[in-house]
């Protein structure tokens, strides 16, 4: 890696979380507490992205049948393709959204990693900025008897691994993973729709069966994090699949209630519509 984005890294992300990490320490002297806030403080910054991220996979969810009807009135690809942007544009979905908070948590793991790797265990503070006070070390023992500085926890690895598999099963159940189901029969008879819904069933299929394999990655590659690390991948997918869980919850209950909504509209013409029959009926009756 390029020295000038090793120090760009440093100064932006490293140095202020390891600062961050030893004001914490200096407050409760518990590494494996202080994981635990940081955890919740960098979800809390993160919380407007996941929440836009969530929606945004609900969104996409639920302009697929939309997206295969395009797909199957179109032949020409350029004339798919404006039509799904003008789509998406009146929609207001973005297909990119829901990547965006797992880019940004990307280097903040790396860092974060860094900082346990190096910081936990040390008594080197060069790094520090001039207004935080620099402890005698970093006792990297958590609870009395739990080495967070050491890899191979296979308490915490099973714990990373089973919140991602709570968070690819709350993925899944939500439509996340899913294949769009379309209400459209008409278009049963259309060859090569039959073919890209085919072709998409299968991409969705794998893409399935690769997250299934995902809670067993994540235990092995935890074994060899140190534990502060399988901690903090623990937590974090912990309470990301809670916040997805909470805000499916509240847009199921908001779709419901649109729904009905909807229903109640409809009804309302319906019953306008009969009214209006059988007072032309009425009216030819009498004359």
């Amino acid at each position: 890696m390029p020295e000038f984005i090793t120090s760009f890294f440093e100064a932006i992300l490293y140095q202020p979380i390891f600062n961050i990490f030893v004001v914490l320490y200096n407050v409760v002297p518990d590494v494996g507490i202080v994981v635990f806030v940081l955890t919740i403080a960098i979800k809390l910054l993160l919380y407007p992205l996941t929440k836009k991220s969530i929606k945004s996979q609900q969104a996409m969810k639920d302009i697929q049948p939309k997206l295969q009807k395009i797909k199957e009135e179109y032949d020409d690809q350029q004339k798919v393709a404006q039509k799904t942007m003008e789509l998406y544009s009146k929609k207001d979905v973005s297909p990119f959204g829901s990547c965006l908070p797992i880019l940004i948590q990307i280097p903040i793991f790396i860092a974060l990693y860094w900082v346990l790797r190096d910081g936990v265990g040390t008594s080197q503070f060069n790094l520090l900025y001039s207004f935080v006070s620099a402890p005698a070390e970093i006792n990297p023992i958590s609870l009395g008897y739990v080495n967070l500085a050491n890899s191979g926890n296979w308490i915490l690895a099973g714990l990373a691994a089973a919140s991602q598999y709570w968070q690819t099963q709350s993925m899944q159940s939500g439509g996340g993973l899913g294949v769009a189901k379309t209400d459209e029969d008409s278009s049963d008879d259309d060859s090569d729709g039959d073919s890209n819904k085919s072709m998409q069933q299968e991409m969705m299929s794998s893409m399935g069966n690769m997250m299934k394999f995902m809670p067993i990655i994540t235990f092995f590659i935890g074994l060899q994090l140190p534990a502060g690390v399988a901690l903090y991948w623990f937590l974090s997918t912990f309470t990301t699949a809670a916040q997805h869980k909470l805000l499916r919850s509240n847009s199921d209950g908001e779709d419901g209630g649109d729904q009905k909504d909807d229903d109640k509209s409809d009804e309302s013409k319906q019953s306008e519509s009969s009214t209006e029959d059988e007072e032309v009926i009425e009216g030819e009756v009498v004359d």
